[in-house]
């Protein structure tokens, strides 16, 4: 009998992840918030298997005695993103143990965040011990995601559709993340659960300060290519050369942060660029209600979390027309070409002479950001892995999203609130 048939309705779910807090980005995120709700629950019971930095032995910790986090040792070298050996690391250590984890557990389901590597573990989990799994797609696991990737996509890009095609449910975390996968399968009834922010701990300031003075930009984000802080730059330089008073501060740390810093100085703005580096999630909510406007020069976005936050600060925004972040901007903002240094000045200097249209657009961006909230993104996680595990009991065939075909998840307005 299914651990989902006991009286008390505990759903029993194998999660697989191989970034979790403090490795890698937003996926690692997503995970900590989704598991931080479940624990409140008392009726789900989670085994996640993520990496360690260790180079040996193994990690164990627990939120509450029914989420319980296993570690395998990965030996990372960078945590902001792994290498091809890391990843290969995890996918067999992650296999070994998630497959014991499976033959003593009685799970219900497995949810694997990314497709590669957690989608082919819990692929080859079905396979072998026929646990139906889930595969959320959150970022550069979608071919065409990011450009510094694109060897790896050729390869992998067969595996990739393999895995999808055999889950129960696919899921993106935005409606641009989703159209970016069906080019990889167009066939593909990929639905949407968008990610989700704390609109208490992230709210706009009581006052907002006095409009005199520098205006103060910020950028949060990994240093790397794909953010496109090195355009915010060049940004930056022609709003100061326009005789633009402009402050900015760089949130986070990455492999692209040296190439950064030589750039501000070949570029004479070391007077008006702060590297604040990592900064704590307790701190962040001071640093957005500081700030008169959040930019975002990024590549490509699944849905950006730092947007999100921003936006339930009451932050304008200015972004780039890509992924999930342009179906975010509903009055609240500017979108503006990816890679186009002279747009974003523009944009930024449009709303820099505007201090009424600054605060409309905070407002608006208070409202949209309200509809996004993690209690409800890790409800509807919970409503799919529970219609997974009805209809694995039923002998539903399995055929992405077929599963659940008959099931009320209540997704039918994921992603388009």
């Amino acid at each position: 009998m299914s651990t989902y048939d006991r009286p008390d309705g505990m759903l029993r779910v194998l999660m697989l992840d191989n970034e979790y807090p403090p490795l890698g980005g937003g996926t690692g995120i997503v995970n900590r918030r989704l598991l931080e709700h479940w624990a409140a629950r008392g009726d789900v019971d989670v085994d996640l298997v993520t990496s360690s930095r260790l180079r040996r032995g193994g990690e164990y910790e627990e939120l509450t005695p029914d989420i319980r986090i296993h570690k395998v040792p990965v030996d990372n070298r960078n945590i902001h993103h792994s290498s091809s050996r890391e990843l290969l690391t995890y996918a067999w250590r992650g296999w070994r143990l998630a497959r014991r984890l499976a033959l003593r557990g009685g799970h219900d389901v497995c949810l694997a965040w990314a497709g590669v590597p957690a989608g082919g573990v819990a692929m080859w989990l079905r396979q072998e011990l026929g646990l139906p799994y889930i595969v959320s797609l959150q970022g550069p696991d979608v071919p065409g995601f990011e450009d510094r990737y694109r060897w790896h996509y050729l390869l992998l890009t067969p595996f990739i559709r393999g895995v999808w095609r055999r889950a129960e449910a696919v899921t993106a975390c935005s409606e641009g993340h989703r159209e970016l996968a069906l080019h990889t399968d167009p066939g593909a009834p990929v639905q949407v659960i968008a990610n989700g922010v704390d609109i208490e701990c992230f709210c706009p300031p009581e006052v907002r300060r006095e409009e005199a003075g520098a205006l103060r930009l910020l950028c949060v984000g990994r240093l790397i290519e794909r953010k496109g802080q090195h355009h915010l730059l060049a940004a930056v330089r022609r709003l100061r050369d326009l005789g633009q008073d402009i402050e900015l501060t760089l949130v986070g740390t990455g492999d692209g942060e040296a190439d950064l810093r030589r750039l501000a100085a070949e570029l004479r703005l070391e007077a008006c660029v702060r590297f604040a580096g990592c900064v704590s999630h307790e701190e962040m909510p001071d640093l957005y209600r500081a700030s008169d406007l959040f930019v975002l020069p990024s590549y490509n976005e699944g849905m950006s979390i730092a947007l999100l936050e921003a936006m339930a600060c009451g932050l304008p925004v200015v972004v780039t027309d890509t992924g999930g972040t342009r179906e975010l901007v509903r009055g609240n903002g500017v979108v503006v070409p990816w890679a186009d240094a002279a747009a974003l000045a523009d944009a930024i200097t449009a709303l820099a002479a505007d201090v009424g249209l600054r605060r409309s657009m905070g407002e608006a961006s208070r409202a949209v950001a309200a509809r996004y909230t993690w209690a409800h993104a890790a409800d509807e996680y919970l409503s799919l892995c529970r219609a997974v595990a009805r209809a694995h009991r039923r002998g539903v065939s399995p055929s992405l999203g077929r599963a659940v075909a008959d099931e009320p998840t209540g997704l039918e307005h994921s992603g388009r609130r």
